[in-house]
């Protein structure tokens, strides 16, 4: 993802899925565009995987904590990311 929108979440009583639908679903409004991807701190993934519809959530060491970094991810890429 070459561009993308920074969103902050810090509500301690919402699930990062619905923390992740709210930013994709602000996105769509302001951009026009699906989101696909979102970056988030590796320390707010609880388990193995985070269940937000068509939108991959990944770990990256380079966003902090209760932010999101939410874009569209192109599909060639988006392949190299999930299937490595």
């Amino acid at each position: 993802m070459d561009i993308g929108m920074l969103w902050f979440d810090n509500d301690p009583k919402s699930e990062l899925s619905n923390k992740v639908v709210e930013a994709a679903n602000y996105y769509l409004s302001k951009y026009g565009e699906k989101p696909n991807l979102c970056f988030v701190h590796p320390s707010m993934i609880q388990g193995s995987s985070v269940d937000a519809g068509q939108i991959v959530v990944e770990s990256n060491n380079t966003v902090l904590p209760h932010h999101f970094w939410i874009g569209v991810q192109q599909k060639e890429e988006l392949t190299l990311i999930t299937n490595p």
